[in-house]
């Protein structure tokens, strides 16, 4: 997948999600998509390179750093909590989704009950079962 499909993978998935929203706040150049006012995926361009940054287990994100030369340390974020993800041979329809989804499901799990859009230890889990 390269770099514009990344993009327009992540940015489709996240849209789906309920709850989500686009924001601009560092700008046109950042995309940043957020529940509850709470961020669970950023966009750019990295030395023009698209890339995606998201929210990850860490011990989930040590994992995919060691599987997919694809994804990094989060750039401008906590290298423990966050991932960046490039275009590359690895990179898949799933593979985004389902990094896209797990973020997204790791900032709702930390909002008050009582703004959560959905429960975060069942949505999205689905696809995950099926493997």
């Amino acid at each position: 997948m390269n770099g514009s499909a990344l993009h327009k993978t992540a940015a489709d998935c996240a849209e789906e999600l309920p709850g989500a929203q686009l924001e601009h706040p560092f700008g046109p150049d950042w995309e940043v998509y957020k529940v509850r006012g709470k961020v669970f995926m950023l966009m750019t361009e990295v030395p023009g390179r698209p890339v995606v940054i998201l929210k990850a287990d860490p011990g989930e994100a040590h994992a995919l750093r060691e599987q997919y030369s694809e994804i990094t340390p989060g750039y401008h974020m906590n290298k423990k909590h966050w991932i960046t993800l490039e275009g590359g041979a690895g990179v898949d329809t799933e593979l985004v989704s389902e990094l896209v989804t797990d973020s997204y499901r790791l900032v709702v799990a930390h909002l008050p009950r009582a703004e959560r859009p959905v429960d975060p230890h069942t949505y999205g889990t689905g696809a995950r079962a099926a493997r």
